[in-house]
């Protein structure tokens, strides 16, 4: 029997503790082949290489797991992957476990989530897998059972074209999972403005995120918030379909 093809990646970085508990998940339940990047590459969104040369290197290997790490971001991971790497389509690809959220408006600034959204434009079964938690040595251990199951559902139950899951768990124990859709917010204060030894002006990415509807409990940051991992499915069309026709009443 010919056991499932898993592609893993992430955005922290191949030595980082999320990836190397996600890769021991996954070898439960298939073959596994590691891309991630050699170094933290948070925030990358979709962002592909075109100024320099990417490089991989083969980190390890063993029977059903062969490790890489790459010069590049986590989007050239999965495409250097699929281009230069394995031999099969993948039946599935994970990315994380991101170290810090990625609900409501991060889905979009997220390099963990830019792996999923390329992994699922090549058609292939594909799942974000986030903890709150920026620490590098964030406790997975009340994740662990969830994320082995919600990829085995994944695998067993397939998802819709061009769909793809962003998973959140809360930090600590956990008491089930909600099925949720994306909150409606943003981040404010993004900067904080410091001074260098000469007095010229430089400014730190900060910010503080600001929930536009707090009392929604069909949002993943309710869920989140009390204590629930949160599901988004999350699609590659950005287009607003319910905008078209009232667009097409415009005088052009």
């Amino acid at each position: 029997m010919i056991r499932p093809l898993i592609l893993i990646t992430n955005d922290d970085g191949a030595d980082a503790n999320g990836i190397e508990i996600l890769t021991r998940l996954m070898m439960q339940i298939g073959d596994v082949v590691v891309m991630a990047p050699d170094g933290a590459r948070s925030a990358q969104s979709n962002a592909l290489t075109v100024t320099h040369p990417i490089r991989f290197q083969k980190i390890e290997e063993q029977v059903g797991l062969l490790r890489y790490s790459c010069t590049g971001t986590p989007t050239d991971c999965v495409k250097l992957a699929l281009n230069e790497v394995v031999t099969r389509k993948p039946d599935l690809l994970v990315s994380g476990i991101n170290h810090g959220s990625n609900s409501a408006i991060n889905v979009i600034y997220s390099g963990t989530m830019g792996a999923v959204l390329e992994g699922c434009e090549n058609g292939i079964l594909s799942i974000g897998f986030s903890l709150c938690n920026h620490s590098a040595g964030a406790d997975f251990s009340y994740f662990e059972s969830y994320v082995l199951r919600i990829a085995q559902l994944a695998l067993q139950n397939g998802l819709p074209h061009g769909t793809c899951l962003n998973v959140n768990a809360p930090d600590g124990v956990i008491d089930g999972i909600r099925v949720s859709r994306q909150c409606d917010g943003r981040w404010t204060k993004e900067f904080a403005k410091r001074a260098d030894p000469q007095g010229r002006a430089y400014f730190w990415l900060t910010g503080a995120f600001e929930n536009h509807e707090p009392e929604a409990e069909d949002t993943d940051e309710w869920a989140l918030e009390h204590g629930y991992i949160s599901i988004v499915p999350t699609k590659i069309d950005l287009t607003a379909y319910q905008a078209m026709d009232e667009i097409k009443k415009w005088d052009f």
